[in-house]
């Protein structure tokens, strides 16, 4: 939860992947004041990703931090966006429901996380991450894909594995489904 005196904002980072990106990009925030809430970073297949909330006291713009951070992308040849985050978005949602791990591994082919992640969207589960991998040799590839998801009030582990097993059969693929316990600091 932030505090009412404080502005928030959503920051993506898109680019060609190579050192110090994080550095370069972290090195602005904390030159401006800015405090660093969630984030996550990734590589995939060479392009580099990272999307950060941040905050800073008020009155501080979106112009302000597009100013700042504008030069470093253009010098990281990166793709910039910002976006400014209502007060009701600046709120940490909290999940109600139990969290679960799905993992899903199988032959490669179209559609695995397009079928997956319908199925579970049709039945209100929120997907809070989830990460794809591409395993194994070119004549045998595996496709691996990891998720968090919350489930919402009243749906059990079971009842996703279940759901999701006609899936297993159809796209002849391992799905794997356990609660994941959140762990107190």
């Amino acid at each position: 939860m932030h505090a009412k005196d404080t502005t928030c904002f959503a920051v993506s980072v898109v680019g060609a992947d190579r050192p110090g990106i994080v550095a370069g990009i972290t090195e602005v925030f904390y030159r401006l004041g800015c405090n660093i809430a969630d984030s996550s970073c990734a590589m995939l297949a060479g392009e580099f990703a990272m999307i950060l909330i941040v905050s800073h006291k008020k009155p501080f713009t979106k112009a302000h931090l597009l100013e700042e951070l504008k030069p470093v992308c253009d010098r990281l040849e990166m793709t910039l966006s910002v976006r400014h985050l209502s007060s009701s978005e600046e709120q940490r949602a909290e999940t109600a429901g139990e969290i679960c791990q799905i993992t899903v591994y199988g032959a490669d082919q179209p559609g695995i996380v397009y079928r997956v992640t319908s199925a579970l969207a049709a039945r209100r589960i929120n997907i809070m991450d989830l990460q794809t991998k591409l395993a194994g040799s070119e004549e045998e590839p595996v496709y691996i894909m990891l998720l968090e998801a919350a489930l919402p009030e009243g749906i059990i582990p079971e009842e996703v594995e279940q759901l999701l097993s006609g899936l297993k059969q159809e796209l002849q693929v391992e799905i794997g489904v356990r609660i994941i316990t959140p762990v107190e600091l």
